[in-house]
């Protein structure tokens, strides 16, 4: 176990330069937990207690507004989620986490995290970085609901997942390693399931992607991304 624990701890950005003794020693406070598919982890609104690194599995960040789901991100092994809430006392969670897969967890509880952010400064700072760049591809989602129509936002959100979840295939083309349904894709964008599908197909005509078993793939991804810019 202890050798699993270090390799997932050494993924995380802010951990990677600490000292191979101190990241041995934080080892004990980290408590491993398997989730099943489907089940949620925190709710929008729970008080934040607990800090969850991924070992293994698929996790969905997501918002209900009263009248429909946003997804936020999906979050899979070798990251984190959940620090928000524990950075500052009586924050409650601001959007739910649900597993997509069966998920293996480490989880830290608030008392051993502010433990480690008092003694290590240099990892609070980091971390402190990684979460306003988290806020920031919040408020970048905001603002695409707001400004962007829905063929944009689509072309931004893969471009993004393609980012976040790619991988290069031999011929170029980038796949988008998660299987997403219509809906899923819709609820990343603020769109209704029937724009979405809409905006794929004429997408798939055009030549700009395909679809291999709910996995979509960019076909040019050079291309691509010059053409969200161009947005």
């Amino acid at each position: 176990m202890e050798r699993d624990i270090k390799a997932v701890l050494r993924t995380l950005p802010f951990l990677q330069d600490l000292d191979a003794g101190y990241l041995e020693s934080t080892i004990p406070l980290f408590q491993k937990r398997r989730v099943k598919k489907g089940s949620i982890i925190f709710f929008e609104g729970d008080e934040g207690d607990e800090f969850y690194i991924i070992e293994s599995g698929l996790v969905k960040i997501y918002s209900f507004d009263g009248a429909k789901t946003v997804i936020l991100a999906f979050i899979r092994e070798g990251n984190y989620f959940g620090e928000m809430a524990l950075i500052k006392p009586g924050l409650l969670r601001s959007a739910t986490a649900e597993t997509l897969e069966a998920t293996d967890l480490y989880v830290l509880r608030r008392r051993d995290f502010e433990q480690l952010l008092v003694k290590n400064n240099k990892m609070a700072l980091q971390m402190l970085w990684f979460t306003m760049e988290r806020l920031r591809n919040a408020n970048e989602q905001i603002q695409d609901l707001t400004f962007l129509n829905a063929r944009e936002r689509i072309l931004k959100i893969l471009l993004r997942l393609s980012k976040e979840h790619g991988t290069l295939l031999a011929n170029g083309e980038m796949q988008i390693n998660l299987k997403l349904t219509h809906q899923q894709i819709a609820d990343l964008v603020g769109a209704v399931r029937e724009t979405a599908s809409k905006i794929l197909q004429e997408l798939q005509e055009e030549g700009f992607i395909t679809v291999d078993q709910k996995k979509i793939i960019l076909k040019d991804p050079a291309n691509f991304e010059k053409k969200v810019t161009d947005v």
